[in-house]
């Protein structure tokens, strides 16, 4: 428990001294979704311009406001529900992915775009925590180079991992027991229990795979594993010796996200409002936004200390000894 408490507090540390990465992969972000909002916004205008419409849906709710657009809205315009709003964005995103609902084409284009991006910044982000010292800009981005294609790689074999749980797993549970345990009940509330079961086990599943490609991304960034198959191999073998401290940490890094969640539940803005209150929901949404992705590289963080600690790596993550032109020794020369 020890050492699950000291890597979660190492974690943050981590992701602390580096407010760099932090900035930087807020912008990458805002960068991905830019597109997609300036497309809602001319969706939008186009639609409304300055009707009385617009004025109804900019002070609060209208249903008859909100028909009408879904009526002539296409495109990227069509994700201009209701539940885009405050919480109920969280919890809608939340549902899709648990019912493995897909987004529509512009969405996950975007989404397939922005991963990417962080396939590629994956590498120079574990190797700047692992180092714990500065790299410069030039050896972060060599690290991502030297990595993008290994963790390419363990997309792929991720990737085909996921779509396992989503389309087979998720259709068994969800449509085939599911299905035959609830045929003959008559109360909802059991039914809604065994949904929740259902959920539940989908999760844990989706958990188990995520913790095992983090630990193979670490193993291949601290080891310079060339193969990922090794790392795979590797970083399972890890979990195995280490199932309660690779667990209890994940667990303690949800749990921390899930108060995240009911935080931002207590505090987020309803929809409407213009002048002040405007800008405050635009701002409390997007430090919910840089709060998460501190907790995504948190996790990273987390679990690369764990790792480092549990198989003792200091020689990795040792300042080395100072050399020319940083040593300390170069301020004793005399200068003409």
């Amino acid at each position: 428990m020890r050492r699950i408490a000291e890597a979660w507090v190492d974690g943050f540390r981590r992701v602390l001294h580096v407010p760099a990465v932090v900035i930087g992969v807020l912008v990458v972000t805002v960068l991905a979704a830019m597109p997609l909002t300036l497309a809602m916004r001319d969706a939008l205008q186009a639609e409304l311009g300055r009707s009385m419409a617009a004025a109804d849906l900019a002070e609060g709710f209208h249903l008859e406001h909100w028909q009408e657009l879904q009526v002539r809205l296409d495109g990227v315009g069509n994700a201009f529900q209701p539940q885009l709003m405050g919480f109920a964005t969280t919890l809608d995103n939340v549902s899709d992915f648990l019912d493995a609902d897909m987004p529509m084409a512009p969405v996950a284009l975007a989404v397939a775009v922005y991963l990417g991006v962080w396939i590629f910044l994956t590498g120079g982000i574990l190797d700047r925590y692992a180092r714990q010292r500065p790299t410069r800009s030039i050896g972060f981005f060599s690290a991502c180079g030297v990595f993008f294609f290994r963790f390419l790689r363990l997309a792929m074999i991720a990737g085909a991992a996921y779509w396992w749980l989503f389309t087979s797993l998720h259709g068994w549970l969800f449509d085939g027991w599911m299905d035959r345990i609830t045929a003959d009940l008559a109360v909802e509330r059991t039914e809604f229990y065994w949904r929740t079961l259902m959920y539940v086990i989908f999760a844990a599943a989706l958990a188990l795979v995520n913790v095992w490609v983090d630990y193979a991304k670490i193993r291949a960034v601290v080891e310079d594993r060339r193969s990922i198959i090794g790392a795979l191999v590797a970083a399972f073998g890890f979990i195995v010796r280490h199932p309660g401290q690779v667990l209890g940490l994940y667990a303690l890094n949800t749990l921390t996200f899930l108060v995240v969640i009911a935080m931002w539940a207590a505090v987020a803005p309803e929809a409407g409002g213009l002048g002040a209150s405007m800008w405050w929901g635009l701002m409390a949404g997007q430090v919910y936004v840089l709060v998460r992705l501190v907790l995504k590289l948190q996790f990273l963080a987390s679990q690369t200390a764990l790792f480092q600690a549990a198989l003792a790596h200091a020689a990795y993550t040792a300042v080395p000894a100072p050399e020319w032109p940083e040593s300390p020794a170069a301020e004793l020369i005399p200068h003409a």
